[in-house]
């Protein structure tokens, strides 16, 4: 919808610049024509001049580049040298100076030949005009190059506030382009993340159960029954939460993960302790409620999950404790290893997640423990 509104505005934009331009120039080229014109021909000559301005402006800011510029051209050329030579009207310049700064702008790698052959043209009529009547020179020199300079720079402004004020809206254009890539870029980034915390975290649990499974296989095949079973059941639940995140229905269960937490743990013979100092939002009193469809819920799930692999990876823990707060939840363990903490890349991109939703994500290592902790902002209406 954002995406939406702005290319919306964005033509509103486009064409209020057109009609202020449009209105602009009618303005000042009917205004030059009721001051100078003395005759039909004239007025004739001097509206073909600003058909021409206007088309070429229409032309430049509605991608018709040359369909409209190219003949708007030949046009305003021929007004200001009919004009000139034929009708003695130093407005004629009107038209030439506009269409020009337009084909001047169009022309990024020959914008310097295009003004020199503009300017070319201006002189050379202005020459022969000047040459034609020898008994006032002084006075053709007055108004030709006086005149129609004090003319032409009125069109050169209006063309080229046009032509900044289109680039303007072009680069909002791009920029939208670019904010939507962006946007493509980041789900994809969400889906990569979100995939890597399903397969990751049920590939940990799979090899630890087959690892005990195999531990047992000749004094409790019983237990290795289950084990086998619950890898069977847990193989087929990250399918289904896989398909689910596909279709962008994955929803976590903070109790859920909790319970799924303090089982991994216990078959890796690490003990547990959860503490519930107060619901989270999601949960009822007894943390047994649903805690899925709420996005604290679902993040701190999250966090837990992403936690309970890199306990289970990088450490040689032999006790955790998660405590889960109104606002947040706190996982410590034991068993780090007094050097560098590892790269946790799946926790970065957990904080910037988190952060996103006004909330904390803290990391620490000290003296042989590992703290996580996440807290999010209540909501009003949960408090």
């Amino acid at each position: 919808m954002t995406f939406e509104r702005t290319e919306v505005t964005q033509v509103q934009l486009r064409t209020l610049n057109l009609n202020i331009v449009f209105a602009s120039l009618s303005a000042v080229g009917a205004l030059l024509i009721s001051m100078n014109a003395e005759n039909l021909g004239q007025v004739i000559v001097l509206v073909l001049g600003v058909v021409a301005a206007v088309l070429a402006v229409r032309g430049r800011s509605g991608g018709h580049h040359y369909r409209l510029t190219l003949p708007s051209l030949v046009v305003a050329s021929a007004v200001w040298i009919f004009g000139v030579l034929a009708l003695d009207s130093a407005s004629a310049s009107f038209g030439i100076s506009v269409v020009g700064t337009v084909v001047v702008f169009q022309l990024p790698r020959h914008r310097r030949a295009a003004a020199l052959g503009l300017v070319a043209l201006v002189v050379v009529v202005i020459a022969v005009k000047t040459l034609r009547t020898p008994e006032d020179v002084s006075g053709a020199l007055l108004e030709y190059p006086v005149g129609s300079l004090s003319v032409a720079v009125l069109g050169v402004v209006f063309a080229t506030l046009n032509h900044m004020v289109s680039d303007l809206i072009a680069e909002l254009e791009r920029a939208r382009e670019r904010d939507a890539e962006l946007a493509v870029a980041r789900e994809r980034v969400r889906f990569a993340n979100d995939l890597h915390d399903i397969q990751g975290h049920t590939l940990h649990v799979v090899k630890l159960k087959v690892a005990l499974a195999r531990k047992l296989v000749h004094r409790d095949t019983d237990q290795v029954e289950r084990e086998l079973s619950e890898v069977h059941d847990l193989v087929g639940d990250t399918i289904a939460q896989t398909k689910e995140l596909a279709y962008a229905q994955r929803r976590l269960n903070l109790s859920a993960e909790v319970e799924n937490a303090k089982n991994l743990f216990e078959a890796a013979g690490i003990r547990v302790r959860v503490d519930r100092e107060a619901p989270v939002e999601g949960e009822t009193e007894s943390g047994a409620g649903p805690g899925a469809g709420t996005p604290a819920g679902e993040l701190l799930g999250q966090v837990l999950r992403e936690t309970t692999t890199n306990i289970l990876r990088h450490a040689q823990a032999e006790q955790v404790r998660i405590t889960l707060s109104g606002t947040g939840i706190t996982i410590v363990n034991d068993g780090v290893h007094e050097t560098a903490p590892p790269d946790l890349s799946g926790l970065s991109a957990l904080r910037d997640r988190v952060e996103r939703d006004g909330g904390t994500l803290t990391v620490e290592q000290k003296d042989g423990r590992f703290l996580t902790a996440a807290t999010l902002p209540q909501r009003k209406d949960d408090r």
